[in-house]
C-alpha cells in the first residue's frame, strides 16, 4: 500500500513491463506509439484496504475524543502533516466524512458539508441503498466528482476553509 505507480497511456507499468505484458522500452522505442502520456501517481487502494484504513481512523477518532482535555470533545476534526491535511466531519447521526487535501487547500469545511448534502440527497433518499454498504449510485458519483472538481478549482488560499 502506498507505493508510487507509473502509467504509460493509461496502462500501469510494473518494472519493465506494462500490465498487459508489453516491454516498456520496446513500446517507447516505437515512433508509432507517440505521443505518449506518462503519469506518476499513487497505488489505487482496494476496497479491503479502504475499509481497513477507515476502521483504523474510526478507532483513532474514538480514542481522540476520549483522551481530549476538552469535555464533550467530538474527536479528530483535522490532522495536519507536512504533506497533507486530513479533515473529518462527523454528522449528528455519527457518520464520518473524511477528506485528505493539500495543506494549503482552502474550503475543505464547505466541501465536507457539500459531500454530506450529496450523500443525503443521492444515497439516503435512494430506496435501494442500505446503510453501511458501499454506495452504488451514478448520480451520487457524478455529483461527488463535480463537488471535488469545484473544490480543486478553488485552489489553495481560496475563500473559506
Amino acid at each position: 500500500v502506498g507505493h508510487a505507480v507509473l502509467a504509460i497511456n493509461g496502462t500501469e507499468v510494473n518494472g519493465r513491463f506494462t500490465a498487459d505484458g508489453k516491454d516498456v522500452l520496446e513500446f517507447l522505442g516505437n515512433p508509432a506509439n507517440y505521443p505518449v502520456s506518462i503519469r506518476f501517481g499513487r497505488h489505487r487502494l482496494s476496497s479491503n484496504e479502504k475499509l481497513m484504513l477507515a476502521s483504523m481512523f474510526h478507532s483513532l477518532f474514538a480514542i481522540g475524543s476520549q483522551l481530549s482535555p476538552e469535555i464533550g470533545s467530538s474527536g479528530i476534526e483535522m490532522l495536519e502533516t507536512d504533506t497533507f491535511k486530513l479533515h473529518c466531519f462527523q454528522t449528528l447521526t455519527g457518520i464520518k466524512f473524511v477528506v485528505l487535501a493539500d495543506p494549503r487547500q482552502a474550503g475543505i469545511d464547505s466541501l465536507l458539508r457539500k459531500i454530506y448534502e450529496i450523500y443525503s440527497d443521492f444515497a439516503l433518499k435512494n430506496p435501494f441503498y442500505s446503510l453501511e454498504m458501499p454506495i452504488r449510485c451514478e448520480l451520487f458519483d457524478q455529483n461527488l466528482k463535480l463537488a471535488l472538481e469545484v473544490a480543486e478549482k478553488a485552489g489553495p488560499f481560496g475563500p473559506g476553509s
